[in-house]
């Protein structure tokens, strides 16, 4: 008694069947690389803006005190 047919379409039907109706691991990885893509834009804009950030601050800090 065969359990599963991996001959020929059977094998394309099979793996539709058992990988392709769940969808979770691509939202999982698709919210990964945006999560990876925001992490990157922030770091890039702290660094870029950084200096100046802290000598504005610095500046404020000094006139209200």
């Amino acid at each position: 008694m065969k359990l599963v047919d991996l001959s020929g379409a059977g094998m394309t039907t099979y793996i539709r069947a058992r990988f392709g109706a769940s969808e979770r691991g691509a939202a999982l990885v698709e919210y990964a690389l945006l999560l990876a893509l925001i992490a990157v834009v922030c770091i890039v804009a702290l660094t870029a803006l950084g200096g100046q950030a802290s000598s504005k601050f610095d500046a404020i800090g000094n006139s209200l005190g």
